[in-house]
């Protein structure tokens, strides 16, 4: 599981710098502020999968799904598999979460068209990146807010109390990613590691 956990550090990076560098990072900053002043939580994900699930909770319950044959392990092992029939397109939905104290925090998710090919264009990330962005606004209502990055592209984020939901092309042709991350674990993440700084 460490090279998937490795990838994934790099796609937190990646949202840091979207969120920072988007060319409307006021009204994201905004959003981000507003929702979490509510002070409302927000654990569902999806599958029965929950924010602040231990490992040991996560790996029982995707056994049980896997007995029900909803889900199977995914490429190399190292991540979940689910196929999703919502898109236009059979796909694939491959997750792992990230935890913090053993408890999930953050859950990276990867999208492919299952009949992808180099040539066929329809069936490209960009296509992909829109067709999920109709799922989720199906899954979790509507309300994503659309950034551009100069070099990442466009990208929706949608904040709902501590949740934040983000979905954006991979760098190759065939994936789109999802990111769910639980802002107040990952403010706390954060204070830690400038606490650290400052004490070393």
């Amino acid at each position: 599981m460490l090279n998937i956990y490795r990838l994934w550090i790099t796609v937190s990076i990646t949202i840091t710098i979207l969120g920072s560098g988007c060319n409307r990072p006021s009204e994201y900053h905004q959003m981000v502020e507003r929702e979490l002043a509510r002070g409302v939580t927000y654990d569902t994900l999806f599958l029965g999968v929950t924010f602040g699930m231990t490992s040991k909770d996560f790996y029982a319950h995707c056994w049980d799904l896997n007995k029900k044959g909803l889900v199977k392990q995914g490429p190399q092992n190292t991540t979940v598999e689910y196929k999703v029939n919502e898109l236009k397109k059979p796909a694939t939905m491959n997750f792992y979460p990230s935890f913090y104290e053993d408890k999930i925090y953050e859950m990276p998710v990867t999208f492919t068209y299952e009949a992808w090919a180099p040539w066929n264009k329809s069936l490209f990330a960009d296509s992909l990146q829109l067709d999920v962005l109709k799922l989720y606004e199906k899954w979790y209502g509507k309300g994503f807010l659309k950034v551009e990055h100069s070099l990442k592209g466009a990208a929706y984020v949608k904040v709902d109390g501590n949740r934040r939901i983000s979905i954006y092309k991979g760098t190759s042709d065939k994936d789109v990613h999802v990111l769910y991350t639980d802002l107040t674990v990952d403010q706390k993440i954060k204070a830690e590691k400038t606490s650290n700084k400052s004490s070393d």
